[in-house]
């Protein structure tokens, strides 16, 4: 059995409105059949996102080959070089390179109050809650071109992780800010731009790319 659950009864109503990402999420809001007290709860991680999600400073692909497929990875050694010199731990359990990667993309990742663990280091794209103009989403942690690309990376306050699994246009909401960041658009929906293979209608290998090409 798959470790990964993306099935959800549920999804937005529409994709998210650029021109006014605050409006349609308020609408999402008053769409979705969840109770007044979940609606209120999520406006007010809304108005909070800056202290309950963190952000990369820019977008970064670690590993080229990497998933979570494996239960552990083997860095290679330019990666190795590359953290040590800004004192990043190569984690090398399932989800570590993707923790690697926005750590060494310029992120942030708070304390937890109530644990002596970090913020989780979470997928946007996590292959749950498609857009209602495709059939499926990327699932980010199982693509060797995304499992490691900082621009789909944030470090969430626990109350926040939970929504992003719950609630598909407060997923949305997070995947709209990811484009309107670093243009970050693997599921090819923001804009009439065609989007190449790492999710991006306009790169510079220069500042997306740093680790040579490998296959784990």
């Amino acid at each position: 059995m798959s470790i990964f659950n993306v099935r959800s009864p549920n999804s937005v109503s529409t994709g998210p409105s650029l021109e006014d990402i605050d409006a349609w999420f308020e609408a999402e809001c008053d769409f979705a059949s969840v109770s007044k007290i979940e609606k209120k709860l999520l406006r007010h991680i809304h108005k909070a996102l800056d202290v309950l999600v963190r952000w990369p400073a820019r977008p970064y692909l670690l590993w080229q080959g990497a998933t979570r497929a494996q239960k552990y990875h083997r860095y290679p050694d330019s990666i190795k070089i590359e953290a040590k010199r800004f004192n990043v731990h190569c984690d090398t359990r399932t989800n570590g390179p993707a923790v690697v990667a926005y750590l060494l993309a310029g992120g942030e990742r708070p304390k937890r109050y109530g644990s002596t663990n970090a913020w989780s280091v979470h997928h946007l794209y996590s292959g749950k809650f498609s857009h209602p103009s495709k059939n499926a989403t990327l699932h980010a942690a199982k693509h060797p071109l995304h499992m490691t690309q900082a621009a789909g990376l944030v470090a969430i306050h626990p109350i926040a992780d939970q929504a992003c699994d719950e609630y598909p246009f407060f997923s949305w909401l997070l995947r709209a800010l990811a484009f309107q960041k670093f243009n970050y658009d693997p599921d090819g929906v923001f804009s009439d731009k065609p989007v190449d293979e790492t999710g991006f209608k306009c790169r510079d290998d220069a500042s997306v790319f740093f680790a040579e090409q490998i296959n784990v």
